[in-house]
Protein backbone atom coordinates (compact mmCIF):
# COMPACT_ATOMS: atom_id res chain seq x y z
CA UNK A 1 0.00 0.00 0.00
CA UNK A 2 0.61 3.83 -0.75
CA UNK A 3 -0.74 6.59 0.57
CA UNK A 4 -0.27 9.81 -1.37
CA UNK A 5 -0.12 12.91 0.96
CA UNK A 6 -0.03 15.85 -1.56
CA UNK A 7 -3.53 15.26 -4.14
CA UNK A 8 -5.65 18.42 -5.02
CA UNK A 9 -9.34 18.56 -5.94
CA UNK A 10 -12.27 20.79 -6.87
CA UNK A 11 -15.37 19.16 -5.14
CA UNK A 12 -18.19 20.33 -7.37
CA UNK A 13 -20.48 21.86 -4.88
CA UNK A 14 -17.48 23.97 -3.20
CA UNK A 15 -16.77 24.98 -6.74
CA UNK A 16 -19.83 26.06 -8.15
CA UNK A 17 -20.57 28.38 -5.17
CA UNK A 18 -16.67 29.33 -5.11
CA UNK A 19 -17.22 30.77 -9.14
CA UNK A 20 -20.32 32.64 -7.80
CA UNK A 21 -18.39 34.39 -4.69
CA UNK A 22 -15.40 35.13 -6.36
CA UNK A 23 -14.21 38.51 -8.22
CA UNK A 24 -14.39 39.01 -11.61
CA UNK A 25 -11.16 38.16 -13.30
CA UNK A 26 -10.41 35.11 -10.89
CA UNK A 27 -8.76 32.33 -12.74
CA UNK A 28 -9.96 28.35 -12.17
CA UNK A 29 -7.59 27.32 -14.55
CA UNK A 30 -6.85 23.72 -12.30
CA UNK A 31 -11.01 23.39 -13.07
CA UNK A 32 -9.57 22.63 -16.57
CA UNK A 33 -8.77 19.81 -15.42
CA UNK A 34 -11.49 17.42 -15.57
CA UNK A 35 -9.79 14.80 -12.70
CA UNK A 36 -10.05 17.45 -10.44
CA UNK A 37 -13.70 18.08 -10.83
CA UNK A 38 -15.64 15.26 -12.16
CA UNK A 39 -15.01 12.58 -9.05
CA UNK A 40 -16.44 9.44 -11.38
CA UNK A 41 -13.36 9.89 -14.20
CA UNK A 42 -11.24 10.73 -10.75
CA UNK A 43 -11.94 7.32 -9.57
CA UNK A 44 -11.02 5.08 -12.84
CA UNK A 45 -8.09 7.47 -12.73
CA UNK A 46 -7.34 5.71 -9.20
CA UNK A 47 -8.30 2.25 -10.60
CA UNK A 48 -4.76 2.19 -12.51
CA UNK A 49 -3.14 1.98 -9.26
CA UNK A 50 -4.57 -0.21 -6.96
CA UNK A 51 -2.79 0.02 -3.77
CA UNK A 52 -2.93 3.79 -3.73
CA UNK A 53 -4.87 6.11 -1.19
CA UNK A 54 -5.08 9.69 -1.36
CA UNK A 55 -5.43 12.56 0.66
CA UNK A 56 -7.50 15.66 -0.47
CA UNK A 57 -6.77 18.96 -0.31
CA UNK A 58 -8.59 22.04 -2.00
CA UNK A 59 -6.73 23.09 -5.16
CA UNK A 60 -6.22 26.65 -6.21
CA UNK A 61 -7.28 29.31 -5.83
CA UNK A 62 -6.96 30.04 -2.58
CA UNK A 63 -9.53 31.01 -0.21
CA UNK A 64 -7.53 33.67 1.27
CA UNK A 65 -5.83 35.79 -2.16
CA UNK A 66 -7.65 38.17 -3.52
CA UNK A 67 -10.92 36.81 -4.70
CA UNK A 68 -13.50 36.33 -2.08
CA UNK A 69 -14.27 38.98 0.74
CA UNK A 70 -13.97 37.31 4.08
CA UNK A 71 -17.62 36.55 4.89
CA UNK A 72 -17.90 34.44 1.85
CA UNK A 73 -14.72 32.79 2.43
CA UNK A 74 -15.80 31.44 6.06
CA UNK A 75 -19.12 29.90 4.15
CA UNK A 76 -16.82 28.55 1.22
CA UNK A 77 -14.32 27.08 3.60
CA UNK A 78 -17.33 25.13 5.80
CA UNK A 79 -18.66 23.89 2.36
CA UNK A 80 -15.23 22.82 0.97
CA UNK A 81 -14.59 20.72 3.92
CA UNK A 82 -17.79 19.27 4.69
CA UNK A 83 -17.39 18.10 0.65
CA UNK A 84 -14.34 16.27 1.11
CA UNK A 85 -15.51 15.05 4.46
CA UNK A 86 -18.61 13.50 2.73
CA UNK A 87 -16.10 12.03 -0.19
CA UNK A 88 -13.76 10.44 2.61
CA UNK A 89 -17.03 8.48 3.99
CA UNK A 90 -18.35 7.43 1.14
CA UNK A 91 -14.91 6.53 -0.69
CA UNK A 92 -12.81 4.60 2.12
CA UNK A 93 -10.73 2.80 -0.45
CA UNK A 94 -9.34 5.41 -2.30
CA UNK A 95 -8.89 8.52 -0.03
CA UNK A 96 -7.53 7.90 3.39
CA UNK A 97 -8.40 11.89 4.79
CA UNK A 98 -8.84 14.72 4.03
CA UNK A 99 -7.28 18.22 4.84
CA UNK A 100 -9.17 21.14 5.98
CA UNK A 101 -9.73 24.13 3.68
CA UNK A 102 -8.88 27.35 6.66
CA UNK A 103 -10.23 31.21 5.48
CA UNK A 104 -7.04 33.19 6.93
CA UNK A 105 -8.11 36.76 6.37
CA UNK A 106 -10.49 36.32 9.20
CA UNK A 107 -8.74 34.32 12.32
CA UNK A 108 -11.13 33.80 14.40
CA UNK A 109 -13.26 31.62 12.42
CA UNK A 110 -10.35 30.21 10.87
CA UNK A 111 -9.54 29.06 14.23
CA UNK A 112 -13.36 27.75 15.06
CA UNK A 113 -12.97 26.14 11.28
CA UNK A 114 -9.89 24.28 12.51
CA UNK A 115 -11.54 22.68 15.58
CA UNK A 116 -14.94 22.16 13.59
CA UNK A 117 -12.88 20.08 10.84
CA UNK A 118 -10.62 18.24 12.84
CA UNK A 119 -13.08 17.08 15.98
CA UNK A 120 -16.24 16.78 13.98
CA UNK A 121 -15.44 16.09 10.03
CA UNK A 122 -12.64 13.85 11.19
CA UNK A 123 -9.80 16.12 9.14
CA UNK A 124 -6.69 15.07 9.37
CA UNK A 125 -4.42 18.85 9.48
CA UNK A 126 -4.95 21.93 7.67
CA UNK A 127 -3.61 23.60 4.74
CA UNK A 128 -2.54 26.76 4.01
CA UNK A 129 -0.64 28.82 1.36
CA UNK A 130 3.29 30.21 0.94
CA UNK A 131 1.60 33.93 1.52
CA UNK A 132 -1.91 34.85 3.10
CA UNK A 133 -3.01 37.55 0.84
CA UNK A 134 0.15 39.06 0.90
CA UNK A 135 1.21 38.71 4.08
CA UNK A 136 4.23 36.25 5.31
CA UNK A 137 3.77 33.43 7.66
CA UNK A 138 5.74 34.40 10.46
CA UNK A 139 3.75 37.93 11.38
CA UNK A 140 2.57 37.13 15.03
CA UNK A 141 -1.37 37.16 13.89
CA UNK A 142 -1.15 33.06 12.74
CA UNK A 143 0.77 32.13 16.15
CA UNK A 144 -2.60 31.10 17.39
CA UNK A 145 -2.89 28.73 14.30
CA UNK A 146 0.52 27.08 15.17
CA UNK A 147 -0.43 26.85 18.51
CA UNK A 148 -3.47 24.91 18.05
CA UNK A 149 -2.28 22.99 15.43
CA UNK A 150 0.77 21.48 17.92
CA UNK A 151 -1.78 20.58 20.21
CA UNK A 152 -3.95 18.45 17.86
CA UNK A 153 -0.40 17.16 16.84
CA UNK A 154 -1.59 17.03 13.15
CA UNK A 155 0.18 18.97 10.05
CA UNK A 156 -0.24 21.84 8.37
CA UNK A 157 0.15 21.50 4.34
CA UNK A 158 1.91 24.29 2.70
CA UNK A 159 1.45 24.79 -0.72
CA UNK A 160 2.89 27.52 -2.78
CA UNK A 161 1.17 30.50 -4.66
CA UNK A 162 1.96 33.16 -6.18
CA UNK A 163 2.72 37.26 -5.71
CA UNK A 164 3.78 39.43 -7.04
CA UNK A 165 7.59 39.48 -7.83
CA UNK A 166 7.09 35.76 -7.91
CA UNK A 167 4.13 35.00 -10.24
CA UNK A 168 4.68 31.92 -12.16
CA UNK A 169 4.99 28.07 -11.12
CA UNK A 170 8.08 27.25 -12.84
CA UNK A 171 10.52 29.04 -10.07
CA UNK A 172 8.31 31.66 -8.84
CA UNK A 173 6.46 28.45 -6.46
CA UNK A 174 10.02 26.97 -5.49
CA UNK A 175 11.25 29.88 -4.63
CA UNK A 176 7.71 31.16 -2.37
CA UNK A 177 8.01 27.61 -0.53
CA UNK A 178 11.53 28.16 0.43
CA UNK A 179 10.91 31.71 1.72
CA UNK A 180 8.25 31.10 3.51
CA UNK A 181 10.54 27.63 5.19
CA UNK A 182 12.87 30.64 5.85
CA UNK A 183 10.28 32.44 7.58
CA UNK A 184 8.67 29.80 9.57
CA UNK A 185 12.50 29.04 10.92
CA UNK A 186 13.38 32.66 11.47
CA UNK A 187 10.28 33.35 13.59
CA UNK A 188 11.09 30.61 15.90
CA UNK A 189 8.07 28.53 15.58
CA UNK A 190 10.02 25.56 16.54
CA UNK A 191 11.17 26.81 19.40
CA UNK A 192 8.40 27.73 20.42
CA UNK A 193 5.73 24.86 19.51
CA UNK A 194 8.76 22.02 19.44
CA UNK A 195 6.23 18.98 17.94
CA UNK A 196 4.74 21.40 15.26
CA UNK A 197 4.39 19.81 12.13
CA UNK A 198 4.68 21.25 8.35
CA UNK A 199 4.41 19.56 5.27
CA UNK A 200 5.37 20.88 2.16
CA UNK A 201 5.00 20.39 -1.82
CA UNK A 202 7.80 19.53 -3.53
CA UNK A 203 10.85 18.14 -1.74
CA UNK A 204 11.32 20.97 0.16
CA UNK A 205 12.32 23.03 -2.81
CA UNK A 206 15.08 24.94 -2.33
CA UNK A 207 16.24 24.42 0.88
CA UNK A 208 17.80 20.52 1.25
CA UNK A 209 19.86 22.09 -2.07
CA UNK A 210 21.60 25.08 -0.06
CA UNK A 211 22.67 23.32 3.41
CA UNK A 212 25.76 24.79 3.77
CA UNK A 213 24.59 28.34 2.40
CA UNK A 214 22.12 28.04 5.41
CA UNK A 215 24.49 27.25 7.66
CA UNK A 216 26.52 29.97 7.26
CA UNK A 217 24.52 32.79 5.77
CA UNK A 218 21.60 32.29 8.64
CA UNK A 219 24.19 32.90 11.25
CA UNK A 220 24.64 36.78 9.92
CA UNK A 221 20.75 37.00 9.48
CA UNK A 222 19.94 36.14 13.31
CA UNK A 223 23.09 37.85 14.49
CA UNK A 224 25.04 36.91 18.00
CA UNK A 225 22.58 35.87 20.51
CA UNK A 226 19.94 34.99 18.54
CA UNK A 227 17.39 31.63 20.42
CA UNK A 228 17.97 29.78 17.53
CA UNK A 229 21.25 27.99 18.05
CA UNK A 230 20.81 24.88 15.08
CA UNK A 231 19.12 26.58 12.41
CA UNK A 232 19.71 23.95 9.87
CA UNK A 233 18.34 21.60 12.36
CA UNK A 234 15.05 23.84 12.31
CA UNK A 235 14.64 23.10 8.30
CA UNK A 236 15.01 19.89 9.18
CA UNK A 237 12.19 19.44 11.31
CA UNK A 238 10.09 19.79 8.06
CA UNK A 239 8.14 17.03 6.25
CA UNK A 240 7.95 17.10 2.38
CA UNK A 241 6.59 15.55 -0.51
CA UNK A 242 7.78 13.81 -3.10
CA UNK A 243 6.18 15.53 -6.10
CA UNK A 244 9.45 16.12 -8.24
CA UNK A 245 7.70 14.86 -11.22
CA UNK A 246 10.72 12.16 -11.11
CA UNK A 247 13.42 13.92 -10.37
CA UNK A 248 15.25 11.06 -8.30
CA UNK A 249 18.40 13.46 -8.03
CA UNK A 250 16.07 15.64 -6.41
CA UNK A 251 14.68 12.96 -4.13
CA UNK A 252 18.51 11.83 -3.03
CA UNK A 253 18.87 15.63 -2.13
CA UNK A 254 16.15 15.68 -0.03
CA UNK A 255 16.82 12.25 1.26
CA UNK A 256 19.92 13.49 2.36
CA UNK A 257 19.06 16.60 3.92
CA UNK A 258 15.61 15.96 5.99
CA UNK A 259 16.17 11.84 6.50
CA UNK A 260 13.96 9.15 5.63
CA UNK A 261 11.54 9.96 8.47
CA UNK A 262 10.64 13.28 6.73
CA UNK A 263 9.92 11.91 3.42
CA UNK A 264 6.45 11.32 2.54
CA UNK A 265 5.41 9.92 -0.89
CA UNK A 266 2.71 13.05 -2.60
CA UNK A 267 2.46 13.12 -6.20
CA UNK A 268 0.57 16.64 -6.67
CA UNK A 269 -2.22 14.37 -8.81
CA UNK A 270 -4.18 14.57 -10.74
CA UNK A 271 -1.54 17.57 -12.28
CA UNK A 272 0.44 16.58 -14.95
CA UNK A 273 -0.02 14.73 -18.15
CA UNK A 274 -2.20 12.99 -18.57
CA UNK A 275 -3.76 13.38 -15.31
CA UNK A 276 -1.22 12.78 -13.34
CA UNK A 277 2.09 11.65 -12.63
CA UNK A 278 1.77 8.61 -9.48
CA UNK A 279 3.77 6.02 -12.16
CA UNK A 280 6.54 8.59 -12.43
CA UNK A 281 6.46 9.43 -8.92
CA UNK A 282 6.65 5.76 -7.88
CA UNK A 283 9.50 4.95 -10.38
CA UNK A 284 11.86 8.05 -9.29
CA UNK A 285 11.60 6.98 -5.15
CA UNK A 286 11.80 2.81 -6.60
CA UNK A 287 15.05 4.12 -8.53
CA UNK A 288 16.74 5.72 -5.34
CA UNK A 289 19.69 3.90 -4.08
CA UNK A 290 18.84 3.55 -0.35
CA UNK A 291 17.56 0.55 2.29
CA UNK A 292 13.79 -0.69 1.28
CA UNK A 293 12.49 -0.25 4.79
CA UNK A 294 13.15 3.69 4.56
CA UNK A 295 10.95 3.50 0.83
CA UNK A 296 8.49 1.80 2.70
CA UNK A 297 8.85 4.63 5.27
CA UNK A 298 8.61 7.13 2.50
CA UNK A 299 5.54 5.50 0.90
CA UNK A 300 3.30 4.42 3.79
CA UNK A 301 4.65 4.51 6.97
CA UNK A 302 5.60 8.02 7.58
CA UNK A 303 1.97 9.28 6.40
CA UNK A 304 0.37 6.76 8.71
CA UNK A 305 2.46 7.69 11.84
CA UNK A 306 2.27 11.58 11.19
CA UNK A 307 -1.94 11.31 10.36
CA UNK A 308 -1.98 8.76 12.76
CA UNK A 309 -4.42 6.42 10.44
CA UNK A 310 -5.17 3.76 11.78
CA UNK A 311 -4.02 1.22 9.20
Amino acid sequence: MKIDVFTHILPEKYLAAFRKKAKPGTEFGEASNRAMTDIDMRLRLMDRYPDVLQVLTVSLPPLVEATIAPGDAVDLARTANEELAELVDRYPDKFIGAVACLPLTDMDSALEETDRAITQLGLKGVQIFTTINGETLDLPKFKPLYEKMAHYDLPIWIHPCSTKMHHEPLFGWPYETASAMRNLVLSGVFNDYPGIKFITHHCGSMVPCFEGRIRWMVRLVLGAGHPIREPVEHFRKFYNDTALYGGTSGLNCGYNFFGADHLLFGTDAPLGPPYGLTAVTIDSIEKMDIPDEDKEKIFLRNVVELLRLAI
